[in-house]
């Protein structure tokens, strides 16, 4: 049997392994309500998420009126308050995902997380998600200076989970510009937040659901040595 192609599979979080936008989306709104604006809908801040949380509050301020830097400023305490306080009331992981997590597991392959979420609130998560011990490695959104999509953060990942080659699986743009931007083939989920058609995200190639991963990591290997 040919080795497995990669030594470290690396995941984003929000749209990806977890469905996280039902919490998110009622910390925003609560947060929206503390300064007199109207809720937003779940569609709504589905295609918010992916740029870290300061970012979602000023797009639903910016959906619901002004926005500026005092005002996120303002309402971003109140947004990680309550979020930190319901991190995992509604949030789950995507179906498959942990069977694949395991799978690639016993493949002797090294699992790590890089999102832009803060990292303090992603292992907060991932703790609540019963997932530490999935993850040699997780990054996140101000594990550094700069975030996704500056490969750096990513390339951080790789290198704490003991390097690659490694692939990185995601839902989104950023995501994907990431993988490019580190020279690693970008694996996109077509049921996460992309923010645009997943057709134009520029993936290496894309999953409809966690079944497929394993078989198409393994096929990528195939075809570089076939």
């Amino acid at each position: 049997m040919n080795a497995f192609p990669f030594r470290c599979v690396v995941f984003d979080l929000d749209g990806t392994i977890a469905d996280t936008a039902p919490d998110l989306a009622v910390s925003l709104n609560y947060t929206l309500a503390e300064m007199d604006r109207p809720p937003l809908s779940l569609a709504d801040v589905r295609s918010m998420v992916g740029h870290g949380t300061r970012a979602l509050l000023r797009r639903g301020l910016a959906r619901t009126g002004a926005s500026d830097d005092a005002l996120v400023e303002h309402g971003y305490p109140i947004l990680m308050r309550h979020y930190e306080a319901h991190i995992c009331d509604l949030t789950l992981p995507y179906s498959g995902a942990e069977q694949a997590m395991d799978r690639l597991a016993a493949q002797g392959v090294t699992l790590a997380v890089c999102t832009n979420k803060p990292a303090q609130v992603t292992k907060q998560l991932i703790d609540a998600l019963g997932w530490r011990a999935r993850f040699a490695a997780i990054v996140g959104g101000d594990t550094l200076p700069v975030a996704k999509p500056d490969p750096a953060p990513l390339r951080l990942a790789i290198r704490q989970a003991g390097g690659g080659p490694a692939a990185f699986v995601g839902d989104s743009s950023v995501d994907m510009d990431t993988a490019r931007a580190a020279k690693v083939p970008g694996i996109a989920v077509t049921f996460g937040y992309a923010d645009q058609p997943i057709e134009k995200l520029g993936a290496t190639a894309m999953i409809e659901n966690f079944d497929d991963l394993v078989g198409l990591l393994r096929g990528m290997g195939i075809s570089r040595n076939g």
